[in-house]
């Protein structure tokens, strides 16, 4: 078995490493437009992918009792990369005509004219078919899933023109992983992989939206919608209030879960973390509530390491 999978993610391997090829053959790229694309998936950003593998690596530790099968921890982590690539993709075709409006996203290939639409799209329509080979190597009721992580992936991009929430929306398209990993390992999903899945709600409303603070005078004068248009002069409050609710709820799933010792010292650094963030946001300056965005790798950092060695 175990040399059945290792050849089955060799196969995948050579084939993941030979589709830059291909493209770069059939396009006839220069290197510079290679790094075009590079910069449309944001490789060369991995705060995205990261937000996005804390709570996988969450999920899978826990559904796995500490021990997951290393075979789907690849998995999900090679899926991780591949989804959040193609989610940015579809996200600058999908704003083609907002980014060059906005300060931070003028620059960005699309409306620079480095990538065209139709570009963004083949490239796009690889990345998820390179996820579905991936996820076929799972259990039928994972790849069922799956459906709905891309669905939630291509659709999000569109929220912000339709609700002043599309931060919770993100939210359940970066922890659409968690039931699919407790899928994944254990065949059904238990009450455990809604919970973190709610607080993968909470925490993408909290982080999504210092990021939107960023942006927040242009979407007004474009008209994008965003938690941080709609909260205004409460943000930073209502910020908090989440942070709070986050860190208790927490708490409360480690008591729940019999997490030990070091799940408490994760949970009070991710704590002490989320006031060094509110002290980033006082002023609410562009820079700092990046910055504070930007921090949120590490409680998720934080989280995982108080969950992985609880298990020890």
């Amino acid at each position: 078995k175990t040399d059945k999978r290792a050849s089955k993610m060799g196969s995948l391997f050579v084939a993941s490493c030979l589709i830059p090829f291909l493209w770069i053959d059939h396009f006839r790229m220069r290197p510079n437009k290679l790094l075009n694309y590079i910069a449309l998936m944001r490789l060369n950003k991995p705060i995205g992918i990261l937000l996005l593998l804390w709570p996988t690596l969450w999920a899978l530790w826990i559904a796995g009792n500490g021990s997951p099968d290393w075979f789907v921890v690849a998995i999900f982590t090679a899926g991780v990369v591949i989804m959040r690539s193609a989610g940015c993709v579809i996200n600058d075709y999908a704003d083609r005509h907002i980014d060059g409006h906005v300060e931070r996203t003028q620059h960005r290939p699309i409306p620079a004219g480095l990538v065209t639409p139709k570009e963004a799209l083949i490239l796009f329509s690889g990345l998820c078919l390179l996820a579905f080979l991936l996820v076929l190597q799972l259990n039928y009721q994972t790849i069922l899933l799956s459906f709905v992580g891309a669905f939630l992936a291509a659709s999000y991009p569109f929220m912000k023109r339709l609700t002043h929430f599309p931060q919770i929306y993100l939210g359940a398209a970066f922890g659409w992983a968690i039931p699919m990993s407790f899928m994944a390992l254990n065949q059904t999903i238990s009450v455990v992989a809604w919970w973190l899945f709610f607080l993968t709600l909470i925490w993408a409303v909290i982080y999504d939206t210092m990021y939107a603070m960023v942006d927040r005078e242009d979407d007004l004068k474009i008209g994008v919608k965003s938690t941080a248009v709609l909260f205004m002069d409460y943000d930073r409050l209502i910020i908090g209030v989440l942070q709070c609710v986050f860190i208790v709820l927490m708490f409360l799933l480690g008591r729940y879960c019999q997490l030990g010792y070091w799940f408490s010292v994760g949970v009070l650094i991710a704590s002490l973390l989320f006031c060094y963030q509110q002290w980033l946001i006082r002023k609410r300056e562009k820079k700092n509530c990046f910055n504070a965005f930007l921090n949120n790798h590490w409680l998720g950092a934080a989280i995982f390491f108080g969950i992985v060695m609880s298990y020890y």
